[in-house]
C-alpha cells in the first residue's frame, strides 16, 4: 500500500468514526428507564455478557394480558404505542419515611404517553389520582375479584387490583388498549436521579413544603434524588395545593429529564451506563413483554427520536367535584375528545382542554428546564 492510500484509507477510518460518535448522545428515550437498561444490551454484545444476566434479574414482569384476558379493547395496529407509566406511593419498607402505609400502595402518578406512528413525536395524559370514576370489576390482589363501584378515586385501582386493574380501568376510560406497562416506586425514582447525576431545573419561586420534605430557594437547582422525589410529590407548596399543581410540576421536570439524559454520554462511559441500568432495571416493574433488557433495548429503540420538544403534556380534562373540593370530576365530552385523537392517532386538539381545571394557572410555569 502505498503512503498515499494509506492515508486516505486512515482519513475514512476518521471520518467513520466521527460520525459514529455522536449517535450516543442522540439517543432520547421517552421513558428513561428503558433508555438506560437498553444501553446494556450493547455492553453485552462487547464481552460483558454477564451484565445482560444480571440486569434482566433485576426487572419485574406482570403479564397483564393473562390477568385481563379477552375483555380489552381491540389492538390496533397502526403503528402506535400507548403505555401506561404508573408513579407507585406504596410506604412499606424504605419508603416508610415518606408516611404511614394506610393498606396497600396506590398509583401516585399516572401517565398515558402515545407515541404516534413514526415514532417522533408523542402525547402524554396526566390522570389526576383524585378523578372519581365508575372503576371496573378486576381481578383482585387476594386472588378473587374486586367489584368496582361510581365515584370511586382513579388511584384505587392499583390499590385494589395491581398493575392489572389499573391497565382495566384506564382502557375502560379510553376505550384504547395499553401496549405496555411500566411502574416505579419511590425508592428507586430517587437512586436513579442521583445515579444519573441530579438533574437541573429552574425555579421561579420559592417552594417550602414539609409534606414532600422539599425546600427550594427560587432559581436553578441541581436536583438530588431526595430533592426531585420531593418535587413531583409536592402539592401544598405551588399552586392551590391540589393534586393539579403537582401534575403541572411533573411534566416540568419530566421535561428536564429528559434534556439531561439526551446530554449525557452514557455509550462512552461504561461504568456509569452500568450504575445506571442497574438502578433503572432495579427500580421499575414492567409488563411481561418488556421484563427482559433484549425486550427493553427493541422498545427503546423505538423511541430514540423523541425529545423534549417532541412531547405534547395535557391533563385529562376535569373540573372540581361540587360536593367534594379534594376530588375531581371528569369532563366527559372534552374526554372522549382526548381519547379519540390518540386512538385515531392525532394531535389532542387545544380545545379539549381549554375548559379543564388541570389547566387553570400558571403552576406548569414555575418550574423549567432552562
Amino acid at each position: 500500500m502505498t503512503d498515499e492510500s494509506r492515508a486516505a484509507d486512515a482519513q475514512k477510518r476518521g471520518k467513520r468514526g466521527r460520525r459514529r460518535k455522536p449517535r450516543s448522545k442522540r439517543r432520547k428515550a421517552l421513558v428513561v428507564t428503558a433508555w438506560t437498561a437498553a444501553g446494556v444490551a450493547v455492553l453485552g454484545g462487547t464481552g460483558l455478557g454477564y451484565v445482560y444476566f444480571k440486569l434482566n434479574g433485576n426487572i419485574k414482569g406482570v403479564d397483564i394480558n393473562a390477568a385481563l384476558g379477552t375483555d380489552r379493547p381491540a389492538n390496533v395496529d397502526n403503528g402506535s404505542q400507548d403505555i401506561l407509566v404508573l408513579g407507585s406511593d406504596s410506604r412499606s419498607g424504605k419508603n416508610a419515611k415518606y408516611g404511614k402505609d394506610e393498606g396497600a400502595a396506590r398509583s401516585d402518578t399516572a401517565m398515558i404517553v402515545h407515541v404516534y406512528k413514526g415514532h417522533k413525536k408523542a402525547s402524554v395524559v396526566s390522570i389526576p389520582r383524585d378523578t372519581l370514576i365508575t372503576r371496573p370489576e378486576c381481578p383482585a390482589k387476594d386472588g378473587g375479584t374486586d367489584r368496582g363501584g361510581q365515584r370511586q378515586m382513579f388511584n384505587t385501582a392499583y390499590e385494589v387490583g395491581g398493575p392489572a386493574c389499573a391497565v382495566k380501568t384506564v382502557e375502560k376510560m379510553s376505550g384504547i388498549r395499553m401496549d405496555h406497562y411500566v411502574e416505579v416506586d419511590f425508592t428507586g425514582f430517587k437512586k436513579l436521579i442521583d445515579t444519573l447525576g441530579g438533574v437541573e431545573i429552574t425555579s421561579k419561586k420559592a417552594i417550602h413544603d414539609k409534606d414532600s420534605h422539599l425546600d427550594l430557594e427560587a432559581g436553578t437547582h441541581q436536583l438530588s434524588g431526595e430533592q426531585a422525589l420531593g418535587l413531583v410529590r409536592t402539592r401544598h407548596g405551588v399552586g392551590d395545593g391540589s393534586d393539579l399543581g403537582r401534575i403541572q410540576l411533573q411534566q416540568a421536570f419530566i421535561k428536564a429529564l429528559m434534556d439531561q439524559v439526551k446530554d449525557i454520554d452514557l455509550f462512552g462511559n461504561p461504568k456509569k451506563l452500568y450504575d445506571l441500568a442497574d438502578s433503572a432495571t432495579s427500580a421499575i416493574t414492567t409488563d411481561s413483554d418488556l421484563d427482559s433488557v433484549k425486550d427493553l433495548y427493541a422498545f427503546a429503540g423505538g423511541l430514540k427520536g423523541i425529545g423534549s420538544g417532541d412531547m405534547k403534556m395535557v391533563t385529562l380534562p376535569v373540573q372540581y367535584d361540587p360536593a367534594d373540593v379534594n376530588r375531581v370530576l371528569p369532563l366527559e365530552k372534552a374526554d372522549r375528545q382526548v381519547w379519540d385523537a390518540l386512538r385515531e392517532d392525532r394531535p389532542i386538539p387545544k380545545s379539549a382542554t381549554d375548559k379543564s381545571a388541570g389547566d387553570k394557572g400558571t403552576v406548569g410555569d414555575v418550574v423549567t428546564s432552562d
